[in-house]
């Protein structure tokens, strides 16, 4: 299937193979800044109604593409599908994030979570990502994610969002083994998650470890980076003949990423608060880099925006293999689609210079 991939620069910037440019995506690329989604939003009738019906999925899959000219496209879809597809009751209130109906109050309820099937729970994923791939025709590649088992389990213990994460850091601190049954299945649910989209048609993965930078270094490295680290080592590591590149993102976590780069995983995303300079050095280029443009930046003037882009490939610097050019974390919803544009236009005008060989 990838005999007709036509643009192939971020599977090989993920490899830190040569490139002709520094190819670009954004998180969260399908949302509610492009009014065309939140048309198809309003179609479906709720978010989880876009999530589930794999056309609609797939339709706002590809309308970034449709207007920028972006080297992936990523999965429309949910890091909660997880914990939904195990029971919880997954709701969204708007303006109040997620909710879930039955969250994780006793050992009882953690004992009875089983790793769901992923073509049978979440058959609507898998059908997504088949549609979207053959929907693409080797246009760019199909990133396929989840969130990471500690990230999944934040929401589960606390039912939703948190400002403190008092409850689920207390059982990690009140019940170490307790939680670690809860990363245990999360674990193998997100590993077979992740294999079943590799298998449906997703050439990269990403796991999302939004809330990892929420914990102690040795927390992190234990609860977070330790089952991070078993994923990995069980994927799929080929398909189609090629590498899947597999990427791992911790909000928050510049200071583990030298410990990160040893996790098993072939790029590290770096948020804006690390200069990727600093991040480089870390990880004394054993892995890929993908970043990291304050978002907020996207609010500003169109030539202050392309100064910003300017500096973050500078940051990088030349030699410039391994540079996935991203936001530090996902766009926000009342960016004007515009300014994202500048933002793209800029990486294909500047990057170019850093990548001269021979």
């Amino acid at each position: 299937m990838t005999a007709n991939l036509q643009n192939d620069c971020f599977l090989r910037a993920l490899l830190r193979e040569p490139v002709e440019r520094t190819p670009v995506w954004m998180m969260r690329q399908a949302g509610r800044y492009l009014p065309e989604y939140r048309r198809v939003r309003r179609q479906a009738g709720s978010f989880m109604d876009l999530c589930t019906q794999p056309e609609l999925a797939c339709e706002v899959t590809l309308q970034p593409l449709e207007r920028f000219r972006l080297d992936a496209a990523i999965l429309f879809s949910d890091i909660l599908t997880i914990p939904h597809a195990m029971g919880l009751g997954l709701s969204f209130s708007e303006g109040e994030g997620p909710r879930f109906a039955h969250p994780l109050r006793t050992a009882a309820d953690i004992q009875r979570l089983a790793a769901p099937d992923p073509e049978n729970e979440l058959r609507y994923v898998m059908d997504a990502v088949r549609l979207i791939r053959r929907s693409l025709n080797g246009r760019v590649p199909l990133i396929g994610f989840s969130g990471s088992p500690w990230t999944l389990a934040c929401y589960m213990v606390e039912g939703g969002s948190s400002r403190d994460y008092a409850k689920v850091k207390g059982l990690l601190y009140d019940q170490p083994q307790l939680m670690h049954q809860l990363l245990e299945v999360l674990s193998q649910a997100v590993a077979a998650y992740l294999n079943a989209q590799i298998a449906a048609g997703a050439q990269t993965v990403m796991l999302f470890d939004t809330w990892g930078g929420v914990l102690s270094s040795e927390d992190y490295r234990e609860f977070s980076l330790g089952y991070a680290r078993r994923i990995s080592a069980a994927l799929s590591p080929e398909a189609d003949g090629r590498r899947v590149p597999r990427i791992l993102f911790t909000k928050g976590g510049g200071q583990w990423l030298s410990d990160m780069a040893d996790a098993g995983y072939d790029a590290l995303g770096v948020d804006w608060t690390t200069p990727l300079s600093v991040a480089r050095a870390a990880v004394t280029e054993r892995v890929a880099l993908q970043g990291n443009l304050d978002p907020v930046v996207l609010y500003a003037a169109p030539e202050t925006i392309r100064r910003k882009v300017q500096a973050t490939l500078a940051q990088f610097g030349h030699g410039a293999s391994g540079h996935v050019f991203n936001l530090g974390h996902g766009i926000l919803p009342d960016v004007d689609p515009a300014h994202a544009e500048t933002m793209i236009e800029a990486v294909h005008e500047f990057s170019p210079a850093y990548h001269v060989h021979g």
